[in-house]
């Protein structure tokens, strides 16, 4: 990925995370399985229903180290199957 995070970010620093997925119960927990692995954390999601009830929105505070470590949080997330969307 072509981004400009190390140009406009001083690291490390707290991005919040926007994960749009199909609704389901354990859709917070996968993704904060896989933060874990990436960087260990106590986190706190809040969670939000789309107006049907289809979809869930995931907000959640990651602290990020550098660009890459952007750009990898962005990949494992966009890789969990419920996933649909990562802001």
């Amino acid at each position: 990925m072509k981004t400009k995070f190390d140009e406009l970010l001083e690291f490390p620093t707290v991005l919040n995370f926007k994960v749009m997925g199909v609704a389901c119960d354990e859709l917070p927990d996968l993704i904060i399985a896989e933060l874990q692995k990436h960087s260990p954390g106590d986190y706190s999601p809040k969670i939000k229903p789309s107006s049907k009830g289809t979809y869930h929105s995931v907000s959640i505070a990651v602290t990020v180290t550098s660009k890459d470590h952007i750009e990898t949080i962005y990949k494992t997330l966009t890789a969990i199957e419920q996933v649909r969307y990562v802001l």
